[in-house]
């Protein structure tokens, strides 16, 4: 585990930022905020899209930065909560969605109340095809 950079620290504020523009207190439709850096440096954000079979945010942040032709990535946050106040571990299926599409990159996580960051591939030992 490594500690926090500056750069983190933006990512963890564009990833606050995201779900702070997009929170809907009333039906609970978009709660969780992500940032993902890409190592061009560009930082993309998505916030999650419920329904039935909804989108999580990192998802939707991930996808983004895709789209714009970004193959590489650095690190991703994902937060919760009207100011993103609580940084979330990734949920099973996008801990095998970052281990098929950016296995090295940092997942900044909230442990034992301090932020660190380690590999998406260290959060699914036993991740499909890897």
């Amino acid at each position: 585990m490594h500690p926090l950079t500056d750069s983190d620290r933006r990512l963890l504020a564009a990833a606050q930022e995201a779900i702070r523009k997009n929170y809907d207190a009333s039906s609970h439709l978009h709660t969780v905020g992500a940032a993902v850096r890409c190592k061009s440096g560009k930082i993309y954000t998505g916030v999650n899209v419920y329904s039935l079979h909804g989108a999580c945010a990192e998802q939707v942040a991930i996808g983004a930065a895709i789209t714009n032709g970004e193959r590489e990535f650095e690190a991703i946050v994902a937060v919760r909560g009207e100011h993103g106040q609580e940084i979330l571990p990734p949920c099973g299926n996008c801990r095998q969605m970052l281990c098929d599409y950016m296995p090295d990159c940092a997942v900044i996580l909230d442990l034992c109340a301090e932020q660190k960051k380690l590999p998406a591939r260290e959060l699914l030992p036993f991740a499909y095809g890897v």
